[in-house]
């Protein structure tokens, strides 16, 4: 029996999934192994994911194949949709869970995660089972507005809770001037009334609506607090509750806004039209209807409207929008450009690479949009507190209510302090502290091209001694060139040509250095067949009649090797050289030395994030000791460890979070994949027009730059910093309320002030993150 293998890039075989671990590769994998395909997996090369299919050649044809599996593909991308979706009017956190829980109980939702402080809904249904348009009615059924994202909900929506909370207040001060002036009683309780009919309008809708959901929350405890003051007749304190309480969630928004419009500033960048020049005119036409190919005029001064690359001109392009990089770039011909970039003095015409919905800054915008979906395990942890201290509290306040009467207490106070600790339990501030804090600190690392996919990897990478960094491209520029050749037999341009033949197979930065050198010379060559990539090690094809193999010492292992060879790899290894052996028919016909600067200011990065904490430094690297040892010594490294195979640097990750509980791996995002996704955060470089990049790690470089790194660390460890003091704050102001109002020190006045003003000091210390630079030490904010 024939059998054959074939991997497609899986996110053409599934556009709009997010990776692999989606649900809907699962499906595609089980749907194609019900047709004629034997096996259908996920495998990972070069940093990529790819649908691999085993398959039967004498049964079903290669065509055959790829028709199934787009075909596959295609079915269950209209089936089951994926959207990230924006949800307007929500005024508390546990808003987000009213709106989870009433999405999960429609037929055909399978996934429904909401973010109140980024106020994003990340969605996923069967279109067989329900629609868009269900899921829009049952969320506007709640009273809440679903937008597209980056759509803008105009001013009203934006400060219709504020100006409710000013009606409130000046209905609440009209009843106080009446009693002043000796008004009728009935006059003030009519003012007083107004006030809590307009200061308590959304407080009663999402009490209604988490009720219906079967959930307690704040809004429920602050309506019960504010019926009970009229109850006991304290109609103005009933009224100053809900319009402090209101007036607190309106400020705290208004703060919000400013971090989500950080993120939201991102999506405008990019300009709406662009200059296009077809069949010899130039016509303006909107991003959306830019198609690969075309070429785009971009004049001094503008914004670039798409990824590509230059075909004409020269100018310096500032970047820092997308890569963070504070001087511009020099740019020519054949250099890749990004979309909502900036040209300097020169003008461009640049060949459209990606579609707008492709470029890297609208994925950009979508991973961090997406990211603020993902809950921190602080916020899961203050979650599954509010869910078990909520209910405890109206219990207490039950028997707050009814024990001390029976004791003799009048019934009134004891009624008056329980309606007073119900607000002073009431979790707001230990609710949107933590969210606050990430969303602020997501949108400030994307600001400076950082893209942090989400809470769970900023805490960890905020907590983190151990980092492991891949040596090329990473601590090295990842631009080796060759620097000798040893031929024996053979003249250094035969040689040279053999080597080039093989390695133009390869994407490796030490073949294709080989390479550039053989062009350089001017050498040409054939197609080589039969060609083996030997996972770590080198190369092996049949060149014309000729069997060829490159590749280093590990490549021959068990294998006799003459003197003259192993001296001149030693020789070249002592000077800091990564050797290549080349042997034809089995004879060893030249040794190759190349090398790879380290990357200027990787050590002062290392220094850096020794003075953040990170005490703990390693370099992996597939190649030699000696050339491992003598790149570490020059940056300041000192555990080093080389002669790593792909799997062995997975192992060393393992061992590193084994070792400290959490440990990085810095790597280009391209070959270190599985090394990347074992550590704890995988930290990807060069993700500007890097689709594996973007995908594969959890934290992502945008420039090619190891600088940008000592600011995500310390941006992480301020915003963990930030998180803790907002927990101290939130769950002080509670622990100091509690007995306060049990005891009758305090008042519903105060406590609602107290409450208020520390949901709004935890927005506002939060909000700090979105002026953070990088710091001398860890935990400082500028």
């Amino acid at each position: 029996m024939a059998a054959d293998k074939l991997a497609l890039d899986l996110a053409l075989v599934l556009p709009g999934v997010p990776d692999e671990r989606d649900a809907c590769v699962a499906r595609l994998t089980s749907l194609l192994q019900s047709e004629d395909i034997d096996q259908a997996h996920v495998i990972r090369e070069d940093g990529k994911a790819r649908l691999c299919l085993h398959y039967d050649s004498e049964r079903i044809s290669l065509a055959e194949v790829r028709q199934l599996a787009a075909a596959a593909g295609t079915s269950i991308s209209k089936r089951y949709v994926h959207e990230s979706l924006r949800i307007d009017g929500m005024d508390c956190p546990t808003c987000a869970t009213v709106i989870e829980h009433a999405l999960a109980r429609i037929d055909g939702v399978l996934e429904a995660k909401v973010s109140y402080a980024a106020e994003r809904l990340r969605l996923e249904f069967d279109s067989e089972k329900t629609s868009h348009k269900a899921v829009k009615r049952r969320i506007e059924a709640l009273g809440y507005q679903l937008l597209e994202l980056h759509a803008h909900a105009g001013w009203w929506a934006e400060h219709r809770e504020l100006v409710f909370s000013l009606a409130a207040g000046v209905l609440l001060l009209g009843g106080w001037l009446g009693g002043l002036a000796g008004a009728s009683n009935a006059v003030s309780i009519g003012f007083y009334l107004a006030a809590y009919a307009v200061g308590g309008f959304f407080t009663l809708r999402d009490a209604v609506q988490s009720l219906w959901a079967k959930r307690f929350d704040i809004d429920t405890l602050m309506l019960v607090a504010a019926a009970g003051a009229a109850a006991l007749g304290h109609w103005a304190e009933g009224a100053l509750l809900l319009f402090l309480f209101s007036l607190g969630h309106a400020l705290e928004h208004s703060a919000m806004d400013r971090a989500r419009k950080a993120i939201e500033a991102l999506a405008d960048l990019a300009p709406k039209t662009a200059l296009v020049r077809r069949d010899g005119a130039e016509v303006e036409v909107p991003v959306e209807e830019l198609l690969r190919g075309d070429k785009v005029i971009v004049k001094p001064g503008q914004r670039l409207p798409a990824d590509g690359k230059v075909v004409e001109g020269t100018s310096a392009v500032d970047q820092a929008p997308v890569t963070g990089e504070s001087m511009p770039v020099e740019k020519g011909p054949s250099d890749a450009v990004f979309a909502g970039t900036v040209n300097g003095d020169g003008v461009l015409l640049v060949e459209v690479t990606k579609l707008a919905t492709e470029s890297t800054l609208a994925r950009m915008v979508r991973l961090v949009s997406d990211a603020q979906t993902q809950k921190s395990p602080t916020q899961q942890f203050t979650d599954r507190f509010e869910r078990v201290f909520v209910p405890a509290v109206l219990i207490g306040v039950v028997f707050l209510i009814a024990v001390p009467p029976l004791l003799g207490f009048p019934f009134a106070d004891s009624f008056y302090r329980a309606m007073a600790v119900l607000v002073a339990a009431s979790p707001c501030a230990l609710a949107i502290g933590t969210p606050a804090a990430v969303l602020s600190a997501v949108a400030r690392a994307a600001q400076l091209g950082v893209l942090i996919k989400g809470g769970a990897h900023l805490e960890n990478l905020g907590r983190l001694t151990a980092i492991a960094f891949d040596k090329t491209g990473t601590i090295t520029e990842g631009k080796p060139r060759l620097t000798d050749i040893a031929a024996f037999g053979a003249t250094e341009n035969e040689l040279l040509t053999l080597a080039a033949a093989l390695e133009s197979r390869s994407g490796h930065p030490l073949a294709q250095a080989i390479v550039t050198a053989a062009r350089a010379r001017g050498l040409n060559w054939s197609e080589p067949a039969d060609v083996e990539a030997v996972n770590g090690k080198g190369i092996r094809a049949t060149l014309g009649a000729q069997r060829i193999e490159i590749g280093n010492l590990r490549l021959f292992a068990g294998e006799v090797i003459s003197a003259d060879i192993t001296t001149q790899v030693e020789r070249l290894e002592s000077a800091g050289r990564t050797t290549m052996l080349v042997r034809v028919d089995g004879r060893f016909t030249g040794v190759i030395g190349l090398m790879d600067t380290p990357r200027p200011g990787v050590a002062a990065v290392l220094t850096e994030l020794r003075s953040l904490g990170v005490a703990n430094t390693v370099m992996l690297t597939g190649d030699n000791e000696r050339v491992a040892r003598a790149v570490g010594q020059a940056v300041g490294l000192e555990d080093v460890r080389a002669g790593l195979m792909p799997e062995d640097k997975i192992a060393a990750v393992a061992s590193l979070v084994e070792q400290y509980g959490q440990a990085a791996m810095v790597g280009d995002g391209a070959n270190d994949g599985p090394a990347l996704a074992r550590a704890t955060v995988g930290i990807a470089m060069g993700g500007a027009g890097t689709d594996v990049a973007l995908e594969a790690a959890d934290v992502v470089l945008m420039s090619d730059d190891l600088g940008k790194l000592p600011f995500a660390v310390g941006l992480s460890r301020a915003a963990r910093a930030v998180i803790r003091q907002n927990l101290f704050i939130a769950l002080g102001a509670v622990a100091l309320l509690i007995p306060a109002t049990m005891f009758g020190w305090a008042g519903l006045g105060l406590a609602v002030l107290i409450h208020e003003g520390s949901t709004i000091v935890v927005v506002l210390n939060a909000l700090r993150l979105l002026t953070y630079r990088a710091a001398p030490k860890a935990g400082a904010i500028a």
